[in-house]
């Protein structure tokens, strides 16, 4: 799911906010200074799409990111590949382009996730 730019500034406005903000303190936070309408009709359609919650907070509502930015990105990522004609030649190309840092963190992921699956398939008929 792409996010324009209004869209992505807002979400990283709310990523950074876990409690939430008003609509009228978020656009007077953002750079490019948009009216209120304006975010309220973004966060309109952040929510139809489901990345935003809101709240009553008073006469107004406070606006929350339905979701992590880690989250958020991973989603992108899983797309991403779902989109790739071979997966296998787009992640080998991925992996060579990483830092070492990302690398690292891709082994320790992959690691983990081998980890959890031994567990749920036991070898040499132990029980898990």
């Amino acid at each position: 799911m792409r996010l324009g730019h209004l869209e992505r500034s807002i979400m990283e406005v709310l990523w950074r906010h876990p409690d939430g903000v008003l609509a009228q303190e978020l656009a007077g936070s953002l750079p490019s200074r948009p009216a209120v309408t304006t975010v309220l009709t973004v966060l309109l359609r952040l929510s139809r799409k489901g990345l935003v919650t809101r709240e009553r907070a008073g006469r107004a509502h406070r606006y929350r990111a339905g979701g992590g930015k880690d989250a958020f990105v991973a989603e992108l990522m899983r797309e991403a590949l779902d989109e790739a004609g071979n997966v296998d030649a787009v992640v080998h190309r991925f992996v060579g382009t990483v830092s070492p840092e990302v690398a690292a963190a891709l082994r320790t992921a992959l690691r983990e996730r081998e980890g959890e699956h031994d567990d749920r398939h036991p070898r040499d008929g132990q029980a898990p």
